[in-house]
């Protein structure tokens, strides 16, 4: 159970840096305004580091739900 535990820590810390590193997608009121259009038609960060951190952020969130389920589901049973 202390496993779990630690995983699920390692997982969060894991989660919360890939979110921070992250660069936004939006510009504020003003890219909702005038750069609409950009989001349709710009470029696409499909390769480097930023597809790189998607990845990470995905996988680290699907552990961390499924870590606090299991979690969750053995407290429950003891």
């Amino acid at each position: 159970m202390k496993i779990l535990m630690v995983l699920l820590g390692i997982c969060s810390i894991i989660l919360i840096g890939s979110i921070l590193m992250q660069s936004s997608n939006s510009d504020g009121l003003s890219g909702s305004i005038a750069g609409g259009a950009e989001q349709l038609f710009g470029k696409k960060k499909s390769s480097g580091y930023e597809a790189i951190l998607k990845k990470i952020c995905v996988v680290a969130a699907v552990l961390y739900i499924v870590l606090s389920l299991v979690i969750v589901t053995l407290e429950s049973r003891g």
